[in-house]
């Protein structure tokens, strides 16, 4: 890093929260300093059991509109996930699973899979949508999960991409800090992500389908 990076770096991190947070020695003070930032409206970048990613407070619609626009997508047309804590934030977003696939859940979650449920009534409120489906994730990384916890809510959320077209996602915390600083509140240092998507499985027809091969086997 050359001295005018360098001097840029700083004082980006200075307007932008750049936490180092990771798994095996979480400091509770900084996951808090994340959490209030997503309570106050504001958008985080945070490493989860797959690949790295970005999300806002589902309680602040602003915040959501605002992710849209970084993702260069109309809010009504955005595809986000919801990442969750347990099954009562679940509970709360969707409407009631069967017993098979509550039973798949169980077995697989915490775990690198997002599961695609029917949506709950108040989600179309919230996130201004007519979208019948959400997919919710529980991530088996305890800084997700202490991130999630700490605000009380699900997080909305959506995948960093990268631009190259060999490695599809961004892996490094500090290029990610240099490319999103302007853009988001803070961004979570958790160590090099990974660079393969969580396992997708479809849980609204009768039986639950994978369409997309992730990192998770079920």
């Amino acid at each position: 890093m050359n001295l005018w990076r360098f001097f840029i770096y700083k004082f980006a991190a200075i307007m932008t929260k750049l936490l180092s947070i990771f798994p095996d020695h979480i400091e509770e003070h900084k996951l808090q300093t994340a959490a209030d930032v997503l309570k106050k409206g504001g958008i985080v970048i945070y490493p989860t059991d797959t690949i790295y990613a970005m999300g806002c407070s589902i309680l602040h619609p602003n915040a959501i509109e605002r992710l849209a626009k970084i993702k260069g997508v109309r809010v009504d047309k955005a595809v986000f996930s919801l990442i969750v804590h347990d099954f009562a934030h679940i509970a709360e977003y969707t409407r009631p699973m069967s017993n098979t696939v509550y039973k798949l859940m169980k077995r697989c979650l915490p775990g690198p899979f997002t599961f695609i449920l029917e949506s709950g009534s108040n989600i179309n409120r919230i996130m201004n949508t007519r979208r019948k489906t959400v997919g919710v994730r529980i991530p088996a990384n305890p800084v997700t999960l202490g991130l999630v916890e700490k605000l009380g809510c699900p997080i909305v959320s959506t995948s960093l991409h990268d631009d190259d077209e060999i490695v599809k996602f961004p892996t490094d915390p500090d290029e990610i800090f240099d490319h999103y600083s302007d853009k988001v509140d803070a961004v979570i240092n958790g160590g090099y992500g990974k660079n393969e998507e969580s396992t997708v499985v479809d849980c609204i027809g009768p039986e639950p389908v994978i369409i997309r091969q992730g990192l998770g086997q079920i």
